[in-house]
This record gives structure tokens, C-alpha cells and sequence, in this order.
């Protein structure tokens, strides 16, 4: 059986979806892939009703991304969550027609189609706001609704490496790396995407007006680079790769540990090092006359690494982690997912959820974020085989007979 999402203090919560912020909103999701879905996703999780509109006998390409399952693949089936799926041709003339009844009934719409795509089939923002004039319309896109590049496709790794991160990965001189997972962008504009449609569902209470927000992939990725922009423009300093470390603190980066595994180490202020410098058995490394200040262990800062580097290679890293624990040096394992499974405070804090489908099994999926201590989110249920609610959203909500859903499923509408 499913675990029980739990809240922050832990307890199992069970309660009804009409008890969850998000209840009573109505989200279309016709995106693809994860940025604007994962909006969604967030919503979904906290008690909106999502309704994933697919292309017939296609669907979403992410069903087919991953790891394949009994059914779709694991990535779907965990992103896929909380969705009820529909399957619609947008292009057909009368699929955009049965598309705009769906407008007239929903609160949000996700999308990420390439700027203009909507608009080419009547159903841009101009067109659906004269339907539905309290609709919050995400639009999620590699550059943006305007701008030069705007027509260009886009994708989480360009967004990556024109955002200014890709830069910013990897050794000095080196080819750049991927800067950790190739969907980044994408989970990060979904993020901010949550919150615009958070937003501009508040401003719909005050006003009862709805609006859009427009989303480019790569501006997420540059929102997160702290003074990487500021520092330019002030005093011209051009970051460049700064390997495991970091030019603004020292020690602060990874450390191979004697088993050969690691471990990463932020000293960001003075008394952490002497606290290090204790630990190591090495007091006075943090004496006056030699790496007290920030600005005398970046100066120095190979020599200083090297010292912590040998310190690390006597010790297993299970050692290396007592040691720092003790000492209160912060100091964590770089963790695979196989660390991540074992460890006991990703069990306690409850981040993977297990639930079961009835063709793929179990299925271990991170779980819902962030935590609310009264109104926690859940997950209900995997991602949806591809037009499961054809007939209830259809039949139920927009009053379609099944003559007329049988038509429309034969001539590829839905």
C-alpha cells in the first residue's frame, strides 16, 4: 500500500482534497515534457484538479523519456501525478473548439508550446481571455514570448548554457560540464512558474481579472547566480569555472575521502575553519600568522586545500563525517541515489514516497514539497494512462454524449 504523506511534525495526514489550498482550482495542462507540467504537478499535489490534455494516440513525448515501465516510463509516472489525462487535437479545428468549452470551465492553463503555436490555431491569450476572462495563463518557452531569439526552440541544457551556468561548470580550462541534471531549467522554471500562477490567482481575488505569465527557460538559471551579474557590471569581474571550489571562501568544495568516497565542505566564515582547523588535530593553522581571515586562506588557497585534502584521505569518509558532526564544521557526503535510499534522514523527513500502480508495481517517487504543517500536499495517484478520463472530463463536465465522444474518437479529435 501507498505510505501516508505526512506533515512537518511527521503524523500521518488524510485529508479530503476539498480541505487543500489549492482546492476548487481548475488546472489545463497542454504542455509537454516537465517545465510547465511540473507547474502543475505543484498545484495538483496541494488539491487543484489537473486535467493533461494529450495529443490522440501520442501523448505527452515524456511518456516515452526514461527509464521504461510496464506501462509509459518512471519518469511519467512520477511527474505525471495527480493527473487526470485527456486526449485532444489541438489542431483540428474541432478539437481547438471543444478546447475553448474546457477554457470556459478552468481557472489555470499551462503550456509551452513555441511562442505563436497557440495563437496559429485561434487560441492564443487575446482569444481565450474573451472566453474565460478569469484565466491565469502560464506560458513557459526557451527564450520568452518576446525578443529576438523568441522563435527558437529551447531546451533545459540551452537554457543552461545560455542563462550563464553551463559557463560556470567545470574545471578552469576544461571542456564546460553538465551543471548536475540535464532538466534543471526545467525544474526551476517550473518553480517559478508555481509561483506566478500563485501570484496571479491572488491578484484574480482582489480584481477578478485573470492574466498571463511568461516564463523563458534560461531566466530561472540566471535568477540563481547571486552576483554574478551585479559583480560585473560594478566592477567588471568575469566569473570563470571555479572547479570544486569557490572564489569566495576557503576551504569550500570536494574532498576525496580514504574508501574513495566523497564529501563537500563549506567553510564560509573565519571561526568555521578554526573549528576545521580543531578538528583536523591542527589548531594552529588558524593562528594569526597563517589562515585566521577568509582573505589569507584564498590567498593561499591550494596550500589550505591540501591540508584539508590529506587530512580527508587518512579517514574513511563515515570518520571524516563523525569528526566534522563533532566538531560542527559543516560538512556533508556527496550522496548517489543508492547513499540516498539508506540514509536515515531522508527516511524521517519522509522524502520518497512509495506508491503502487496496478501495471508498473511499486514505484519510489520524491515526494511532495514544500511542507505545510496543517494543509500538507499528496500524491494520489501516478501518472495516468494516456485519454483515462476522456469519457468523465467529456462526458460529465462538458456534457458530451458518448455518440458524440465515439465521432470525435474516430475521426482523431480526441
Amino acid at each position: 500500500m501507498p505510505e501516508t504523506t505526512r506533515h512537518a511534525a511527521g503524523l500521518p495526514v488524510d485529508l479530503p482534497p476539498a480541505d487543500l489550498p489549492m482546492s476548487g482550482v481548475r488546472v489545463l495542462d497542454c504542455a509537454t515534457f516537465i517545465a510547465a507540467p511540473f507547474a502543475a504537478s505543484i498545484l495538483g499535489e496541494f488539491g487543484a484538479e489537473v486535467i493533461k490534455v494529450e495529443q490522440p494516440g501520442e501523448g505527452d513525448p515524456f511518456r516515452k523519456f526514461g527509464t521504461p515501465a510496464a506501462r509509459d516510463t518512471l519518469a511519467w509516472l512520477s511527474e505525471g501525478r495527480n493527473k487526470k489525462s485527456v486526449t485532444l487535437n489541438l489542431r483540428d479545428p474541432k478539437g481547438a473548439e471543444i478546447f475553448r468549452q474546457l477554457i470556459a470551465k478552468a481557472d489555470v492553463l499551462c503550456e509551452n508550446f513555441r511562442p505563436g503555436t497557440l495563437e496559429k490555431w485561434g487560441l492564443g491569450w487575446e482569444e481565450l481571455k474573451k472566453i474565460n476572462p478569469r484565466l491565469v495563463m502560464l506560458r513557459v518557452s526557451g527564450y520568452g514570448q518576446d525578443g529576438p531569439y523568441r522563435d527558437r526552440p529551447g531546451f533545459a541544457r540551452i537554457a543552461h548554457a545560455f542563462g550563464g551556468l553551463t559557463y560556470l561548470a567545470g574545471l578552469p580550462g576544461e571542456l564546460p560540464v553538465t551543471p548536475g541534471s540535464t532538466s534543471l531549467a526545467d525544474y526551476m522554471s517550473g518553480l517559478y512558474g508555481a509561483i506566478g500562477v500563485l501570484l496571479a490567482l491572488r491578484q484574480r481575488d482582489k480584481t477578478g481579472n485573470g492574466q498571463y505569465i511568461d516564463m523563458a527557460l534560461y531566466e530561472s538559471v540566471f535568477r540563481a547566480l547571486d552576483e554574478l551579474a551585479p559583480a560585473f557590471f560594478k566592477i567588471g569581474k568575469l566569473r570563470e569555472p571555479e572547479g570544486t571550489g569557490t572564489t569566495n571562501a576557503c576551504p569550500h568544495g570536494h574532498f576525496r575521502c580514504g574508501d574513495g568516497r566523497f564529501v563537500a565542505i563549506a567553510c564560509t566564515s573565519d571561526k568555521m575553519f578554526e573549528r576545521l582547523a580543531q578538528v583536523m588535530g591542527r589548531p594552529e593553522l588558524a593562528a594569526e600568522d597563517m589562515f585566521r581571515t577568509t582573505r589569507q586562506r584564498l590567498a593561499r588557497h591550494k596550500e589550505v586545500d591540501g591540508l584539508v585534502a590529506a587530512w580527508m584521505h587518512s579517514m574513511s569518509r563515515d570518520e571524516v563525517m563523525a569528526a566534522c558532526v563533532k566538531g560542527e564544521v559543516p560538512c556533508g557526503p556527496i550522496n548517489s541515489i543508492a547513499d540516498i535510499a539508506e540514509d536515515p534522514h531522508f527516511a524521517a523527513r519522509g522524502n520518497l514516497l512509495r506508491l503502487v500502480d496496478e501495471l508498473a508495481g511499486e514505484v519510489v517517487i520524491p515526494n511532495v514539497l514544500p511542507r505545510l504543517s496543517d494543509t500538507p500536499g499528496r500524491v494520489a495517484s501516478l501518472g495516468p494512462a494516456l485519454g483515462a478520463d476522456n469519457d468523465a472530463i467529456y462526458g460529465d463536465l462538458l456534457g458530451l454524449s458518448a455518440e458524440e465522444r465515439a465521432t470525435l474518437k474516430d475521426a482523431k479529435v480526441i
